[in-house]
């Protein structure tokens, strides 16, 4: 037979996103219906999005389909110039090749599968190359990005592509960075930086996202690079019983309207606070990194709100003042809206490997957001496990395993919907505004179809039970599970080292006290505060060190979730475990910077016997051997010079203890 190359149309603007639909190569004429056929829906991705010989060419290969392969980037030579064995991910699956100097000419991305068949044996697209430099994208006035493309089953593939690239790592590397541009700078793992081509990735901003904000704004960023429509919600956090709610959205083509009033609760106590003394305003944080000069006019007091006209909404010039915008409206509760609702940012899903892909965010019923980066599958006994990234008040973002210390599950009328959850498609209507999917529509939408309510009808152990089955679809090693929770354990401390040590370097240069926020405000407030106490992380500490304690009870539990040793009961694997607990607790050690400069280190087995102590170690105001239990008068506190106000303390030791002691999150009444 003669070898022929087959290829599909594509539907939609290549030239305007540089965005392929392979369907075959390789194959027969004869051979039309074959295996390569099966393949379209493959998207091949180069970046710049008009690639020139004075820029790097990188490709991403994207396909749902567990194909093996070999990606090779063929110059117009004939020469492979680069190629890549490694496949990332698992629904979707994605290659990644570069070549640093490519030459002008037509160049040929080719999958060379490690299964061929006659009917195929490799999938091939072209990528022009041009001599000169291509005019980047034309923006219209008054708008920041034009939309050339739609949400779709391929668009949402590549998001998950190249979130999955953003955060890679091997599973056992610690992974973080101290800013959010730190992340995008990095030209190996951003495979959209600069690909639009203007060097808009060139300079550096001050944003410093939370959580809520971090999974917004890579959302907002890979939208704006890829020519797709964004929006955002104003919602209520939810007080006096009720859950959050949003009262408005915002897409990007009207950015003037980015400012918008306070939800309903927000307008209430904004009246109360303007009834009192008004105090001197404070610029915010975002606001100080962005380097808005705050005029002397500002400095003095200001009227009550009520006799001031409403301010004119200010339209930002740059995408980063749009994203500064977005994260000063957007806010955990936004996340934790009902999963029944349809005016919301996203939609719950059902908890599978399929769905539970790159990009996918979690909602913490207790005011954390985190975002699926990978899947590291079961093997040989030890637990598969997903990673995720999150955003601290600090600005630091760090990737972390899921377990129960870090994905807390609970279900409480007054909290939302917490769980995992995807970003609601955005589309265009007939009469030409974007809108939002609901539920029912995304239910029915071919290229979705993954709308559920699954999650809100699971108990909290019913829950940690279904996902234990997705990542680890096999019986496990009981000894090997229990040491991947201690693992996880031992990042998680790891983890409050930093958020503690930066606390420390901070009080170093403040003057005064770091004022503390009255009753559940201290788990969601603002500020110094908010940046270097850890309540919220401590709470999770101390739920984490419960499921360590009690992981030996769990396997006795779900005994026939394990792979027994044969001859052994499981009270006998019980016992085994509570010494290989006591050993490994012991072993394994953190260290942490005390008052004076110098070194002190704990092993898990302290940090785990100090648990009682971390009910009231939150607070920047005491010194850091305090917030690691130090014992008094013991030589680890002897270095101790600084102490929370008294009636701080006070405070902590009233009911705000008792939050802790119970493992209870308190709600605004």
């Amino acid at each position: 037979m003669k070898p022929a190359k087959m290829r599909l149309a594509s539907r939609f603007a290549v030239a305007a996103t540089a965005l392929f639909l392979v369907s075959a190569a390789g194959s027969s004429a004869e051979a039309a219906s074959g295996t390569c056929e099966d393949a379209a829906g493959l998207s091949v991705l180069p970046s710049p999005i008009a690639p020139w010989k004075g820029a790097p060419l990188r490709v991403m290969l994207v396909t749902e389909k567990p194909l093996q392969g070999v990606l090779s980037l063929i110059a117009p030579d004939g020469s492979v110039r680069a190629k890549s064995p490694d496949r990332h991910g698992g629904a979707p699956y994605s290659w990644f090749a570069e070549v640093a100097e490519p030459a002008a000419g037509t160049w040929h991305a080719t999958l060379a599968l490690d299964r061929p068949s006659e009917e195929c044996s490799a999938i091939s697209r072209d990528i022009t190359v041009s001599a000169r430099k291509p005019d980047p994208p034309r923006t219209p006035s008054g708008v920041f990005w034009q939309i050339r493309s739609s949400w779709d089953r391929t668009t949402e593939s590549l998001f998950s592509a190249w979130i999955e690239k953003l955060f890679d790592a091997p599973p056992d590397q610690d992974l973080s960075w101290k800013a959010w541009h730190e992340v995008l700078h990095d030209q190996s793992r951003n495979f959209l930086f600069n690909y639009l081509g203007r060097g808009e990735d060139n300079a550096k901003t001050g944003l410093r996202p939370d959580c809520a904000d971090f999974v917004y704004f890579l959302r907002a960023y890979f939208a704006y690079k890829m020519g797709l429509p964004f929006g955002y919600s104003n919602c209520a956090r939810g007080t006096g019983g009720k859950p959050p709610k949003c009262y408005q959205w915002f897409d990007m083509e009207h950015p003037e309207f980015t400012r918008p009033p306070p939800p309903p609760e927000q307008e209430i106590a904004s009246a109360t606070l303007a009834d009192a003394a008004p105090p001197v305003p404070a610029p915010t944080l975002l606001g100080q990194f962005f380097g808005r000069p705050q005029s002397a006019e500002a400095a003095a007091p200001i009227p009550p709100a009520a006799a001031l006209p409403p301010p004119k909404p200010k339209r930002p010039t740059t995408f980063g003042e749009y994203l500064r915008d977005v994260g000063d409206v957007v806010h955990s509760g936004t996340v934790r809206v009902a999963g029944s609702d349809d005016s919301t940012d996203f939609y719950t899903i059902p908890l599978t490997q399929q769905t539970l892909r790159p990009g996918t965010v979690y909602a913490d019923p207790y005011g954390h957001v985190l975002m699926l980066v990978h899947l590291v599958p079961e093997a040989n006994g030890t637990p598969g496990v997903f990673l995720a990234v999150d955003a601290e008040p600090d600005g630091s973002i760090t990737r972390k395993r899921f377990w129960r210390g870090n994905f807390l599950f609970v279900h409480d009328p007054a909290l939302g919907s917490p769980g995992f959850k995807h970003f609601r498609p955005i589309v265009r209507d007939k009469g030409g505004s974007l809108r939002r999917l609901a539920n029912a529509e995304i239910a029915n939408n071919p290229s979705y179809g993954d709308f559920s309510l699954d999650q809100s009808r699971m108990s909290a152990e019913d829950f940690y039970d279904r996902m234990d089955d997705v990542m680890s679809p096999e019986p496990l090693d009981p000894v090997k599970a229990m040491t991947d929770a201690i693992a996880s354990l031992n990042e998680q401390v790891r983890t409050r080292v930093t958020s503690v040590e930066n606390g420390r370097k901070y009080q170093e240069k403040a003057t005064g006290e770091t004022a503390m926020p009255n009753g559940p405000s201290i788990f969601e407030t603002s500020g110094p505060w908010e940046d270097y106490s850890t309540p919220a992380r401590d709470f999770r500490l101390l739920i984490a060190i419960d499921v360590v304690r009690g992981f030996p009870e769990r396997v006795v539990r779900r005994a026939a979730r394990y792979a027994m040793p044969s001859g052994k009961s499981a009270e006998d694997v019980k016992r085994e475990l509570q010494g290989v607990l006591a050993s490994e607790l012991t072993l394994r050690k953190i260290s942490y910077t005390r008052s004076d400069g110098s070194q002190w280190t704990l092993s898990l087995k302290d940090i785990i016997d100090r648990a009682a102590d971390f009910e009231m170690a939150y607070n920047p105001n005491d010194c850091v051997e305090l917030r690691w239990g130090a014992p008094d008068n013991s030589e680890e506190a002897s270095t101790c010079k600084r102490h929370a106000p008294q009636a701080q303390r006070a405070k902590m030791s009233s009911d705000y203890r008792n939050w802790f002691r119970e493992r209870h999150w308190p709600t605004h009444t």
